[in-house]
């Protein structure tokens, strides 16, 4: 089902329990979308590789002065931004066993890629694994949950429930809420009491999980130490320009789009006794980034698939995702709303939720703050 383009949203998606199962989901999809080539998988990211570096070999070369320079830096800041997204993909593939099939391999690119980005590799491959497990159950998902209730909404949002604001709001959350998300658990499930994703006893984690934790957090030392010595040799204002920045703007997208790919005033969230993992699932919508969908490896606009089947490689996403639409039917959700008017719209009209109606308390929707 195509999700509507206005600023207003007339209708929500079905929440009743589908008319289909996980295997013939299964059945629809050709056998080969669920092959991991090895081989393919390193020729993306050789070729992500090569693009990051040779932008970074570039940026040696702007020596302009003033705003044109400037400009320049701008252009470079943008294009090794989406190249280090493209490797944030890959990374994250790594973590669901798509890369190929072979789990050492797919942990050892992983956690070189996710620890090169200031990710701890295996503590975001294990909680996202619990998202990936829980999605839309508003007692147990693992990111972006909302409140439940109107009084619960924090005060800096009411204050910033306004054009101006919740501009300066969606600024805040991109710049800061994928840090904000791994030191503090910000937007995450609460667990009663510090969450981290830098600490192995984390409530989070299991026992048998902490050791890997634990070595995330000395490959980020690693990459942390080796980071110091280039600011060091070359200048802390040309790390800036040449690694911070572009990270950050790397953090930006996977907040917007992680973001928008489970937040929709049609979508609903779940109590824990109402909620089944398929029906959870489902509520994700697949969005259309124009060009940026290619350059993304597609993670944009193949996450109901994604989440349906997670150890699918990128490359079979597109394949898959027409031959899964036919047997989803209305309960596949896309909506082509321009990204720029959607993030707008989704932080005026989602910000909290809660049951629509008495027949269906454990259904809830998000509302809008008055």
């Amino acid at each position: 089902m195509e999700l509507s383009e206005t600023d207003e949203v007339p209708f929500r998606a079905p929440h009743d329990k589908p008319p289909f199962t996980l295997a013939q989901l299964k059945n629809a999809v050709p056998p080969h979308c669920f092959n991991r080539s090895l081989v393919r998988s390193v020729a993306y990211l050789v070729a992500d590789l090569l693009i990051s570096t040779s932008l970074f070999y570039a940026s040696g070369s702007i020596s302009i002065p003033g705003v044109l320079g400037l400009s320049v830096w701008a252009i470079y800041w943008i294009a090794q931004g989406c190249a280090l997204t493209c490797l944030w993909v890959i990374a994250h593939e790594c973590g669901h066993h798509a890369f190929s099939d072979y789990v050492f391999v797919d942990d050892l690119v992983g956690i070189i890629l996710h620890s090169w980005l200031l990710v701890p590799y295996f503590s975001f491959k294990y909680s996202h694994k619990k998202h990936h497990s829980n999605t839309a159950n508003i007692e147990r998902d693992e990111v972006f949950l909302p409140k439940t209730r109107s009084s619960q909404v924090p005060p800096l949002i009411r204050l910033l429930n306004h054009p101006p604001g919740r501009l300066l709001l969606v600024f805040i959350v991109l710049t800061f809420g994928w840090p904000g998300y791994l030191i503090f658990n910000c937007s995450g499930r609460d667990y009663g009491r510090f969450t981290s994703h830098y600490d192995p006893n984390s409530p989070i984690f299991n026992s048998r999980q902490k050791l890997q934790v634990v070595v995330s957090d000395l490959a980020l030392l690693v990459v942390v130490r080796c980071l110091y010595r280039i600011g060091v040799a070359y200048g802390f204002f040309t790390l800036l320009k040449v690694y911070a920045i572009p990270l950050t703007i790397t953090n930006m997208f996977v907040v917007l789009i992680t973001y928008l790919q489970h937040t929709h005033p049609s979508l609903p969230y779940y109590s824990d006794a109402e909620w089944e993992w398929l029906r959870g699932v489902l509520c994700t919508v697949d969005r259309d980034w124009g060009i940026l969908n290619y350059v993304f490896h597609h993670v944009t606009d193949t996450h109901v698939m994604h989440h349906i089947f997670p150890m699918m490689p990128h490359y079979h996403a597109k394949e898959a995702t027409s031959a899964l639409k036919p047997v989803l039917g209305k309960y596949y959700q896309f909506d082509a709303t321009p990204v720029y008017r959607a993030i707008l719209r989704e932080f005026k009209e989602c910000v909290y939720v809660e049951s629509a109606s008495a027949q269906q308390p454990g259904v809830l929707w998000y509302q809008k703050l008055a």
